[in-house]
């Protein structure tokens, strides 16, 4: 920052801060403009707020505005009408609170349609807060009370945000604005201890001498009560500066949202009149004016001419190399010529390839780079200032990194604890029942929970929690409600039976295969190589515990001489494909070429476009076979596998065609195996023999997973949700088209897409339609259809445009169970759920 404070367009710029003047800031690549908020907040030492136009925006300016201002705050909108029934997210209206608490930080980043939104006003938010301390006297049924009217909900136990629960005399509640919840002990009406705990195991952390206790809602609370509300504008301090980012793209942002607002809703205030409050303004744009006004100043930050190695197809090596050679030169020109140089890399292992290529290309002048994370670099000609970040430097667009949110530490989900009443589940010993619901029960004298399991004729078994894990969710392969076994009846025995006879019968072909294996010496991959530790420190997100022994078991099965076989289980989004890609990498690293076989051609893009930007920057060729294709191409990469010239093909079953020859094939990697047909598996079975073999999925067949199970294949699991990453909320409700109105709006309104289930192909148009006319703005919204009744061509062209996030909704059968990983659907609408089978319910959940 200090190295801008020099540059003489500084001085006049303070000058006007001072005055108070209206001031336009023009000629401002996207990249810049954190930076530039970042040098306003310092050079005028007043409150800056930050418009954008919308939730993606926001959240990408806010990203890259930390890393010149740590101290930024973030003031998101509801992703809720209120005059809808649901009411917002916690972590939405934890971030809103804890921007009203600290009016006065450097810089706060608000959306258009957050700034429309009223909230408690100075005087409501001061009433509606108290304190604790060590030795404080305090009644407990009061104590409880206040919480409660605080929006705290009462539950058995405390795990997420708004938690409240009563044991005796000690109280745990999780406010909105701690990583952790805080457990109140009192001995009699003192309080005893305040901590803070574990929301997994329960158990207590940190000690604290005192806490501010803050409401735990916002909209439902303001619902409730009858005094006057107002935007956050009127809040802040008058001396604030209000920066407008792209002044137009907010008019019509908030049109938008206008138009979904009820005539005289008193939770809104028109955009323009926030505009009015006094607060110095300042607009900023990419556009350069022909005719400027007075209060224009050209400041020219431009986007950098980057290095980009990745077109529509891979790109050769030595080509990449030759770019990335030209950036470097140019780098140097730009020392030569006087420019300070920041080099930002988002991970220390990036860092340290970047220096070591710089070392390579100009050993005699010093560049070094520092941790940090920027979306892309940009350029300040007049300040000789050139912001440079590891998407320049490396040929790779980093995904959106998700903001960091205060959720606490996620629980596994394959845990009874996601059972919800109606769920059909199977006791080891007495098979097939319909989970009710815990229940207390006394027992000689001692009270415990238990799940309670309804059987036939009405029969009902209660299972001790601590004898949960003999109790399984059912997940069935067909669509029908299964029977209730009877307790003590014989059937559950007869099919358990049968079912160890049936695993007898796949004795013979178990034993071939991995006899096969074991006397078969396989390739022993060597260990990882600090290319591999560079790589693996570039992942763009934090690792799940899962996550990393899962790799780790990858690692030590290829280390190994007999071949791999290693099935690894987890939800779509959980990061499976991170360790197959890892595996990949260290298999080229030791001179063995990579298949990946997918299901369907819109999946295999999908890895081929991630394989690609995660080996961006290594001598690594990733390329494609599928019908995405040209014949010419496809001919260039069959004779290229051959020769060894591709490391890493992915494509679908074409890859398994007899013309298709591998010059040194070391791994294979199998995505969603259980939608290959009969013949494609038995060339599965000779693959297992040979090389080694991950397999990926999200629903094994019954067969491959009892096979892991049961120690024949190895497994991996990844239970744990990454971080940040929401629970699944599912709602149950009678077809009512103002909730699917405002369910597809309220996720279009947060930037996402939306799947619309209908398993009916003859009816699916008419609900299309039926949809486009529901949704009045139907011009703004994209409404596709794919069910499996369309030629593969038009499907892939439909799934493509709904990956590419070029439709909102999808109205679809479930054909969308295809295992790609569509990170902006975040939400299903099931029409006529009851033709849904149990096993397609479960499966479909998992997906947002």
């Amino acid at each position: 920052m200090e190295v801008v404070l020099g540059s003489p367009l500084i001085p006049p710029l303070k000058r006007r801060l001072d005055a108070g003047e209206f001031l336009s800031l023009n000629s401002l690549a996207d990249a810049g403009k954190p930076f530039v908020v970042a040098l306003l907040a310092q050079i005028s030492n007043r409150p800056v707020l930050v418009v954008t136009d919308g939730l993606k925006s926001q959240e990408a300016f806010f990203n890259d505005l930390q890393t010149f201002l740590p101290g930024a705050q973030f003031y998101p909108a509801w992703e809720t009408l209120p005059h809808e029934d649901k009411l917002p997210q916690a972590d939405t209206i934890a971030d809103r609170l804890k921007t009203l608490s600290k009016l006065d930080a450097p810089v706060t980043v608000a959306s258009v349609q957050a700034l429309m939104q009223r909230t408690f006003s100075g005087s409501q938010l001061t009433a509606l807060k108290f304190s604790l301390a060590l030795g404080q006297r305090l009644d407990l049924q009061d104590f409880s009370d206040r919480l409660t009217a605080l929006g705290y909900q009462p539950e058995f136990q405390v795990n997420e945000r708004g938690d409240l629960a009563v044991r005796g005399g000690i109280v745990d509640f999780f406010p909105l604005d701690r990583d952790l919840p805080v457990r109140v002990e009192l001995a009699g009406d003192e309080i005893e201890s305040i901590r803070s705990f574990d929301p997994v195991t329960q158990q207590s952390q940190d000690k604290l001498e005192s806490l501010t206790v803050t409401p735990a809602g916002e909209l439902g609370l303001l619902k409730k009560s009858v005094e006057a509300t107002t935007p956050l504008v009127d809040l802040l301090p008058r001396n604030a500066l209000l920066v407008l980012n792209e002044p137009d793209d907010l008019l019509i942002a908030a049109d938008q949202y206008a138009r979904q607002i009820p005539a005289g809703d008193r939770f809104f205030v028109p955009w323009q009149h926030t505009l009015v409050a006094g607060l110095t303004t300042v607009q900023l744009t990419e556009a350069i004016a022909l005719d400027p006004p007075d209060n224009y100043l050209n400041l020219r930050l431009t986007s950098l001419d980057a290095f980009r190695p990745l077109d529509t197809h891979a790109s050769v090596p030595e080509l990449a190399e030759t770019i990335r050679r030209q950036f470097f030169e140019q780098m140097e020109r730009w020392l030569a010529d006087g420019y300070r140089l920041h080099v930002l890399c988002s991970t220390a292992g990036e860092q340290q390839r970047f220096e070591e290529l710089w070392r390579e290309h100009a050993p005699d002048r010093m560049v070094s780079a520092t941790l940090g994370y920027l979306s892309r670099g940009f350029l300040w000609s007049d300040a000789k200032l050139a912001v440079i970040t590891d998407s320049e430097i490396f040929g790779r667009y980093k995904p959106a990194r998700p903001r960091q949110k205060l959720h606490a530490t996620s629980s596994p989900v394959a845990d009874w604890t996601e059972l919800e009443p109606g769920d059909y589940v199977v006791h080891i010993q007495h098979g097939i029942g319909k989970y009710l619901g815990l229940k207390l029960l006394e027992v000689s004298g001692t009270r415990q929970e238990a799940l309670a399991i309804e059987y036939a004729n009405e029969a009902r078994l209660y299972v001790p929690v601590d004898q949960a894990h003999l109790v399984s969710k059912y997940i069935g392969a067909g669509k029908r409600a299964p029977k209730l076994h009877e307790i003590g009846g014989t059937l559950w025995q007869r099919q358990k039976f049968s079912a160890e006879r049936a695993i007898m019968d796949l004795a013979s072909e178990l034993l071939e295969i991995h006899a096969a294996r074991a006397t078969l010496e396989g390739h022993a991959f060597q260990p990882d190589t600090t290319w591999q530790r560079e790589f693996e420190a570039a992942f763009p997100y934090d690792e799940t515990p899962d996550q990393l022994t899962s790799i780790e078991e990858m690692k030590a099965d290829m280390e190994a001489k007999k071949p791999m076989d290693r099935l690894v289980c987890g939800d779509v989004g959980y990061g499976k494909t991170e360790v197959a890609i890892r595996a990949a990498f260290k298999a080229v690293m030791d001179g063995m070429q990579v298949a990946v076989l997918c299901p369907t051609t819109v999946l295999a893009e999908q890895h081929w476009n991630t394989f690609r930007e995660r080996m961006a920057g290594y001598p690594i060729t990733v390329e494609m076979l599928s019908r995405f294709r040209t014949p010419a191409e496809s001919k260039k990469v069959v004779k290229l596998l051959a020769e060894g010239g591709v490391d890493i093909v992915i494509g679908t079953h074409r890859l398994l065609s007899a013309d298709v020859l591998f010059k040194n094939l070391g791994l294979v990697v199998i995505d969603e195996e259980q939608r290959f047909g009969v013949l494609h598996k038995e060339k599965f079975k000779q693959l297992r023999k040979l090389v080694d073999v991950m397999t990926l999925s999200a629903t094994p067949i019954p067969r491959t997973l009892y096979m892991a199970l049961t120690g024949a294949r190895d497994m991996s699991t990844i239970d744990t949700p990454p971080v940040d990453r929401l629970p699944v909320e599912t709602i149950i409700a009678p077809y009512d088209e103002r909730l699917i109105k405002q369910a597809i709006q309220r996720e279009i309104n947060r930037g996402g897409q939306v799947y619309f289930l209908h398993n009916r192909v003859k009816t699916i148009d008419a609900v299309a339609d039926r949809l486009r006319t529901l949704m009045d703005n139907a011009a703004e919204i994209t409404i596709d259809i794919g069910h499996g009744q369309m030629s593969d061509d038009e499907l892939e062209t439909v799934m493509h445009r709904f990956v590419k996030g070029h439709t909102d909704v999808l109205v679809c059968t479930t054909i969308i169970e295809s295992g790609l990983d569509i990170p902006n659907a975040n939400t299903i609408i099931i029409d006529r759920a009851d033709r849904f089978g149990l096993a397609d319910l479960y499966q479909l959940r998992g997906r947002v």
